[in-house]
């Protein structure tokens, strides 16, 4: 089973970009959906961002539509994450999840999860 690992989380101001990884350990991510969740301090983990590895597909929440990109290099097994324009709203703990077939915005069907990184946008 994949094991995602995030890195790329920090402090930024508002306006500025960030870009998290995902990396896929124990096996790749071939035949997965990747997806890209947030979960902010007292709510619920909400979907970002989702790409199938064939990179055919990819799924964006209405609040990142137009500012946030997901993509992949599949070489390096790894996902990306680019986060511009971004506002104090975006501040939340990032998780990448993956899972076999297509993308799902909703958490129940994501078996592998990252340990998360932090993302601060100060106003």
């Amino acid at each position: 089973q994949v094991q995602p690992v995030e890195s790329g989380g920090g402090l930024v101001q508002a306006g500025g970009s960030l870009r998290l990884s995902c990396a896929a350990s124990g096996r790749t991510f071939s035949d997965y959906a990747v997806t890209w969740f947030r979960q902010a301090p007292g709510k619920e983990r909400d979907f970002v961002a989702g790409l199938s590895w064939s990179g055919i597909r990819t799924l964006y929440a209405d609040s990142v539509q137009g500012r946030f990109t997901v993509s992949s290099d599949n070489a390096k097994n790894t996902v990306f994450l680019q986060m511009n324009s971004l506002k104090p709203e975006d501040t939340a703990v990032y998780y990448c999840a993956a899972r076999r077939g297509g993308i799902w915005r909703g958490t129940q069907l994501y078996d592998s999860w990252g340990q998360g990184t932090q993302v601060t946008v100060s106003s």
